[in-house]
């Protein structure tokens, strides 16, 4: 039966930008297949729309442009923050990937740069501007909805937010 908005299903997957390198897969992350909610958000617009009236066992690739995915980069979206906002003992290097807090809870930003006192910030998704590819299969669907108390993350199981699979 093909994949409805809306309902839960499982699948395998392999991301890969346009070089070959390999961002993300299931294969990174555990091995099990990544469980999800069809049309509901949790993921970018373009991976969540391509499973739609797919059935168990179709295997297929799509190219996902900035657009379908995290957005474009957009210029101008920095902040400043002071040097003594940032833990003790953390190397602040140009390039390293943080999680800050937006007016929607934590977000990805890198640092662009660092002066005297302060440490410039690059509030784009690190993925912005990236064309992305995937390959997907699907696995299973109809899967039972994860319990009120999981995190959102598609594993199903149970688990506080501080440390968890997220």
């Amino acid at each position: 039966m093909a994949v409805k908005k809306g309902e839960w299903i499982k699948v395998e997957y392999i991301g890969t930008f346009n070089d070959g390198t390999v961002f993300d897969s299931t294969e990174v992350n555990g091995g099990a297949p990544l469980k999800f909610q069809v049309g509901m958000g949790q993921l970018v617009k373009g991976f969540d729309d391509s499973v739609i009236d797919k059935n168990i066992g179709d295997e297929y690739t799509i190219k996902l442009e900035p657009s379908e995915a995290y957005g474009e980069l957009k210029e101008g979206i920095t902040q400043r923050v002071p040097k003594a906002q940032f833990p003790k003992g953390v190397d602040l290097q140009p390039g390293l990937m943080l999680m800050v807090m937006g007016p929607q809870g934590q977000m990805p930003a890198s640092i662009k740069s660092i002066e005297e006192d302060e440490v410039i910030i690059d509030l784009n998704h690190p993925m912005a501007g990236k064309v992305l590819n995937f390959k997907i299969k699907i696995v299973e669907t109809d899967c039972e909805p994860d319990p009120p108390t999981a995190c959102g993350c598609g594993s199903g199981h149970e688990h506080s937010h501080d440390g968890g699979c997220c």
